[in-house]
This record gives C-alpha cells, sequence and structure tokens, in this order.
C-alpha cells in the first residue's frame, strides 16, 4: 500500500524501482474545454500531473487545475516559473531552486515571494533542485531565469550540483533540458546523476518516443516528464 504523501510516494516507487511518467501540462496551452479529450489521449501509465509554465498568465493556472480535476484523479503537482502560478487547488508543489543558475531571484527570491501564499495553503511542498541542461536550442526557462544551462559534455559539474542539492535538503533533483528541446538530457549524464544521488531522480525535456523514455529509464531516471509530445499529441 502506498503511503500518504506524494513525495513519501514517490520515493517508495523509486525504491521499489517502478518507474513513473508525468505528464506537465502548460496552463497558457491548456485549452481547458478540451481537457476530456486529453486526458483519455494519455498513456495509461501516467501517475502524476505537473502544472507550470515559464510564464502564465494571471489565474490560468488556477482554472486548469479546477479543469484536470474534474477528468482526473491523479495528484496533481505545481511546477512553478514564479510565485504568481501557485493555486491551493492543487495537491502539492515542487519548491524549486535554479541550482544550474546564479540569478538570485531563481535561487531564492522567487520562493520567499511564495511564502505568505505556502503558510497559509494545504500544499504539500516538495524541496526540489532544477538544474538546466543544454537541449541544444534556447528555451523559455533560460530566457526567463537570464541563465545558462549547463552543457552536456560538463557531467562532473552538473553531478556536483546534483550532490550539492541533495547535500542541502533537496527531496528531488530534476534534470531539464528545456520544453521542446532538440536534445533530451544524455544517458550519460543521467547515468552518472543517478549513481550518486540516493533522493528521486526526475528526467524531462525533448523526449518525444517511447525509444527515448525506455532508454532514459534503463539509465537511472526514476520519474520522466513528457510536456510538448503530449500536448501536440505526436509523442510515439
Amino acid at each position: 500500500m502506498l503511503t500518504a504523501t506524494i513525495y513519501e510516494n514517490l520515493s517508495l516507487l523509486k525504491d521499489l524501482d517502478q518507474k513513473q511518467l508525468i505528464v506537465l501540462i502548460d496552463p497558457d496551452k491548456f485549452d481547458e474545454f478540451k481537457a476530456e479529450e486529453f486526458f483519455n489521449n494519455l498513456p495509461e501509465d501516467i501517475t502524476h500531473i505537473f502544472v507550470g509554465g515559464s510564464t502564465v498568465e494571471a489565474y490560468k493556472t488556477d482554472r486548469t487545475v479546477s479543469a484536470i480535476k474534474l477528468f482526473s484523479e491523479m495528484p496533481v503537482i505545481i511546477f512553478p516559473g514564479d510565485h504568481t502560478q501557485i493555486t491551493e487547488k492543487a495537491d502539492g508543489i515542487l519548491f524549486l531552486s535554479l541550482l544550474s543558475g546564479r540569478n538570485p531571484e531563481y535561487l531564492i527570491e522567487q520562493q520567499v515571494k511564495s511564502i505568505n501564499k505556502l503558510k497559509k495553503s494545504n500544499l504539500e511542498i516538495i524541496p526540489t533542485g532544477y538544474i538546466l541542461i543544454d537541449g541544444g536550442k534556447e528555451c523559455a526557462v533560460q530566457r526567463i531565469s537570464k541563465t545558462k544551462p549547463m552543457p552536456q559534455n560538463n557531467i562532473e559539474a552538473i553531478v556536483n550540483t546534483a550532490l550539492a542539492g541533495q547535500f542541502s535538503g533537496k527531496q528531488l533533483i530534476y534534470l531539464e533540458a528545456g520544453s521542446g528541446a532538440i536534445n533530451h538530457v544524455s544517458l550519460e549524464i543521467i547515468k552518472e546523476v543517478k549513481k550518486a544521488l540516493s533522493i528521486p531522480l526526475i528526467v524531462g525535456g525533448g523526449i518525444k518516443n517511447s525509444r527515448q523514455l525506455e532508454n532514459i529509464y534503463k539509465a537511472g531516471a526514476d520519474i520522466v516528464v513528457i510536456g510538448t509530445a503530449f500536448e501536440k499529441g505526436n509523442f510515439h
């Protein structure tokens, strides 16, 4: 039987070596009136739903989560681009720190701005180290955060950054190649980061088909996030 909290469930499934697949929904690209059709077309092995984007129109996250809840019983977790995307209608939130960048706005400032909302909410708060990896093109996270992604050939620095996140108390490490990336995070990076960590590893960005998904799982990802390919209906 799964334990009570979202994080305990994620951690338990990791320990059981049960891979998890999460769909990422960007509220600015989500048609609330086609929510039922969207969920009917998703693979049956989706386990959780992330909601968020680098920039989101005011109140759109709230409306998106409400629409999701009508058609899905899966846990809904906010994957926020900034503090304005917080909604109490979700079940949890990734409390993100952009560890790959050095912009204080996304290392600590956005987190401080979120506190008044979070302390009044019942959201489960999951401290997450977010590491942006070069996916072959400039992504929205890079533009908004004004930080550079880590090059894929600098594996030691990526591993050390992930471990710095774990040592500082993060409960998840998220390797992200960016929305619509040309290249997903390399299998070698995933393998080396997985070897170093004892907490669950999330990988997202640029994953376009089931062969890539399976290879990423085999390399060591505990959780894979797919957004654009599901959003456009072209995941093969």
